[in-house]
């Protein structure tokens, strides 16, 4: 039951070329930065990446990205990362672009165990009848497109089928942990965490405090230690090592 590694570069050790990651964050915040350095380091490549957005130039996914150690990305939002503007549209990037609450309910089906579901975002627009540039060619033509997908009506009303999302492996920051895996998630950092924990085969999770067994009370585990494999607990310099986005002051 002790999932502790007390190292990241430890806990990512198996993570090999072509795996396929759910990674937790929005923007900056709740972005798990420590094994994601370790990932870098280890040097794994050719990796599909289920995420909101892929970081920012310089921090977060963008590390890897600037590396060119993606190969495709699963998200919602693509804007404030200049070099994952330049390598989609150079072609050297796949990128399906998905509904936000869409991606978000496609992780949590997968980690429970649900393999589609129907919903009404995105019919009578390009995401239902396909056609979105998934790769662009070097000549700036569409080289791969999004496929046509079902659609079924329910109540009058047309919805489409978007497939549950599981991968490899997921990569998250909790706020609190223990050693069995149990998390809690502090305010705007719990985003998309706990749904790319559930999502992963095998999930690591970095934790800024971690807590002896039967401290966090039962009802305030956010995530329990069932989906989450690996837990790397920091250091107070890693915990606190928090970017802010666009920092904004009064004049």
């Amino acid at each position: 039951m002790n999932k502790v590694h007390l190292t990241a570069v430890e806990a990512v050790h198996d993570i090999a070329d072509g795996s396929s990651l759910a990674v937790g964050g929005f923007g900056l915040s709740g972005v798990p930065n420590v094994v994601i350095d370790a990932l870098h380091a280890r040097g794994s490549t050719g990796l599909s990446v289920v995420s909101n957005n892929c970081g920012v130039d310089g921090a977060g996914l963008g590390i890897l990205l600037a590396s060119g150690r993606i190969a495709r990305v699963t998200g919602s939002y693509v804007g404030e990362n200049k070099e994952f503007a330049r390598q989609y549209l150079s072609g050297e990037l796949e990128v399906e672009l998905v509904p936000q609450g869409t991606l978000a309910e496609r992780l949590r089906a997968g980690g429970a165990g649900v393999p589609a579901f129907y919903t009404p975002a995105g019919v009578g627009t390009q995401v239902a009848d396909g056609g979105l540039p998934w790769r662009y060619a070097s000549d700036g033509s569409v080289a791969v497109a999004s496929p046509v997908k079902e659609t079924r009506t329910f109540a009058g009303r047309s919805h489409v089928l978007e497939h549950g999302i599981t991968t490899d492996f997921a990569l998250v920051r909790a706020w609190r942990g223990d050693p069995h895996g149990n998390l809690v998630f502090r305010r705007a950092a719990a985003n998309f965490n706990p749904l790319a924990a559930m999502a992963g085969r095998v999930t690591i999770a970095e934790v800024e405090e971690l807590v002896e067994p039967g401290d966090i009370a039962a009802d305030e585990v956010h995530l329990p230690g069932v989906f989450v494999q690996r837990v790397v607990p920091l250091t107070p310099e890693q915990a606190t090592a928090k970017r802010i986005e666009k920092r904004t002051v009064r004049g």
